[in-house]
C-alpha cells in the first residue's frame, strides 16, 4: 500500500492492486477514527466514508483538492 502523505494521523494511500484502468483515479484516507475514498476526476468528491465526522471529512476533502496534482503524479508514477 503506497503511502502518498500523512496528515494529522490520517494516511493517504493507494492499494497496490488498484491500477485497473476501469476504476477512476482515487485515493484512500485511513485513520484511527475512520476511512474514506476520494475520487479525483472530474472533480474531487467523496466516494465512500465510514467513521469520520462531517467536519473531519470536509477537512480531508479540502486537503485532497489542494494536493490533487501530487496525488495524480504519485498514482501515475506507481501504476504508470
Amino acid at each position: 500500500m503506497p503511502t502518498v502523505f500523512r496528515y494529522k494521523g490520517v494516511r493517504f494511500h493507494f492499494y497496490s492492486n488498484e491500477g485497473n484502468p476501469r476504476e477512476p483515479l482515487h485515493i484512500h484516507a485511513s485513520g484511527a477514527n475512520g476511512e474514506a475514498k476520494f475520487w479525483l476526476r472530474p472533480n474531487v468528491h467523496v466516494a465512500s466514508s465510514t467513521g469520520f465526522d462531517r467536519r473531519t471529512l470536509s477537512e480531508l476533502l479540502l486537503l485532497v483538492e489542494e494536493r490533487r496534482e501530487e496525488i495524480e503524479r504519485s498514482w501515475n508514477e506507481y501504476f504508470g
